[in-house]
């Protein structure tokens, strides 16, 4: 099943999309990968569904993404006596480290290192920003506010932190737990939440030791101020918008989004567009004009994935979500413009001769107008430098390892093969050629460009480029 599109969709499984059915139906409307969000369910139930994605990419013979995400820390205050209270402008308000249960003048924060982490001036988000409030006087013990925006605060509430460098790791308890069992589950992403520095990554690659790809979720100030540093030790990045409209101002997401997309795709990571892009498909079988343009805008900046989370995972027209989704994706490609955009945000390569290789297939590529680059790759990266150049035509990766294949479904414009290594140069290019008419990108007579590393299977060592033409297959 071909893809007549470069971009990658990511869906979020859930209430709405927990059967084999309704996966199946998924992948076939556009799905290259599938997201399992650990905040929700158990193991058991993520389990379920990673069985069930196998077994469905055995049956269409194509390979499929599996994305878990990972909780991270969820500061959260304390209950109430009465389940909630009104806090009102300008008033005081105290979190403090005493359990017993809140009113209005204040509440238990079930978190010691965030009290000794605030100071004067920080800004604190309840709610999802529907309360704000400013820190007048802090200790270890208690944190004074002021009230800036009132309202009715109630148990178990969400709590942000724009301005203030949470002293623990991204990684919670429940977090290690979750993500053993979904490296014993063979799954091929791991996204961490709350990223908010390239510690907390190398913490989780750690963990994997080479088992699953890390993916940064970039959804705090923190990150934004270290964000070259959290790209060159992640495997890809993440624009988490929701969490990011909550703790900056919401004016400058659009801009961030455009800052994190380019930087990514500079430094040649995989970059994801995340959060309420056909949110009101929820609970209407048509987006708004406003999220098709919203959708379209990340695909002509050369994001490599846009992702669907409610809209998937708990709306009521999930399919139709990703339907959707493919026809922007595809007319956005197909767009005059859309080509022009993509070249003028080329990046220089680095001095590799990986990424030289890179460059002069997509250059090869615009003057001979092939009809597929074909990359044998081992581990992938071979496939990830070329993706980087975002060249006209596609890419078929093929790879001896299912799981390359597997984590490939993330990358821009790749559709992987799994088959045996190369033997010689000659097999390299004959099976090149003849894959490439087998997966419908050419037929007899046509051009491709076959690009590998010599010895073969050698990860990282891209270093040959050859053109061949393809013929009748025996």
């Amino acid at each position: 099943m071909r893809r007549l599109r470069r971009v990658k969709i990511i869906a979020t499984l859930g209430p709405a999309s927990q059967d084999q059915k309704t996966i199946t139906a998924l992948f076939d409307a556009g799905v290259d990968v599938f997201r399992i969000n650990m905040s929700h369910g158990t193991h058991e139930d993520m389990h379920a569904r990673v069985k069930m994605i196998r077994a469905i990419e055995k049956e269409k013979h194509r390979p499929i993404g599996i994305l878990v995400d990972l909780q991270g820390p969820k500061l959260r205050v304390g209950e109430f006596a009465e389940g909630s209270a009104e806090l009102k402008r300008d008033e005081t308000f105290i979190l403090d480290s005493l359990k017993n249960p809140g009113d209005a003048k204040r509440v238990y924060l079930p978190h010691p290192e965030i009290l000794s982490a605030l100071a004067p001036g920080h800004k604190i988000l309840i709610d999802d920003g529907k309360i704000a409030l400013h820190v007048t006087k802090a200790s270890s013990k208690e944190a004074h506010c002021r009230v800036d925006v009132g309202g009715r605060i109630s148990n178990r509430k969400g709590v942000s932190l724009p301005d203030t460098d949470i002293p623990v790791s991204a990684m919670t308890p429940k977090d290690r737990s979750d993500l053993e069992a979904a490296l014993h589950a063979g799954i091929d992403w791991i996204a961490v939440s709350f990223v908010q520095r390239p510690e907390d990554i190398a913490e989780v690659k750690k963990s994997a030791r080479g088992r699953a790809l890390v993916l940064a979720k970039i959804e705090k100030p923190q990150a934004i101020a270290r964000l070259d540093e959290i790209i060159d030790i992640s495997d890809a990045l993440m624009v988490a918008r929701g969490d990011l409209g909550v703790e900056l101002p919401l004016e400058k997401v659009p801009g961030l989004q455009k800052r994190i997309t380019r930087a990514a795709r500079r430094m040649g990571k995989p970059v994801v567009v995340a959060t309420q892009m056909l949110e009101s498909m929820i609970s209407v079988p048509v987006p708004t004009r406003a999220e098709v343009s919203d959708v379209a805008t990340a695909v002509f900046e050369g994001a490599d994935a846009v992702m669907l989370s409610a809209e998937s995972a708990a709306g009521q027209y999930p399919i139709e979500s990703v339907r959707v989704m493919n026809r922007i994706a595809e007319e956005v490609e197909q767009d005059p413009v859309y080509r022009s955009i993509i070249n003028a945000q080329r990046a220089k390569p680095e001095e590799t001769g990986a990424d030289a290789i890179a460059v002069a297939a997509r250059d090869v590529a615009e003057t001979l107008n092939p009809k597929a680059v074909v990359a044998w790759t081992s581990s992938g990266s071979t496939a990830f430098r070329i993706a980087r150049e975002r060249p006209s035509p596609p890419v078929l990766a093929l790879t001896p390892n299912a799981n390359t294949a597997r984590r490939l479904a993330l990358v821009w414009g790749v559709h992987a093969v799994v088959t045996k290594d190369a033997h010689d140069i000659d097999d390299m290019a004959q099976r090149g050629c003849k894959f490439a008419n087998r997966e419908g990108f050419s037929r007899e007579g046509d051009r491709v460009i076959i690009v590998a590393g010599v010895p073969f299977g050698t990860p990282g060592a891209t270093n040959m480029l050859r053109i061949a033409f393809t013929g009748k297959e025996k």
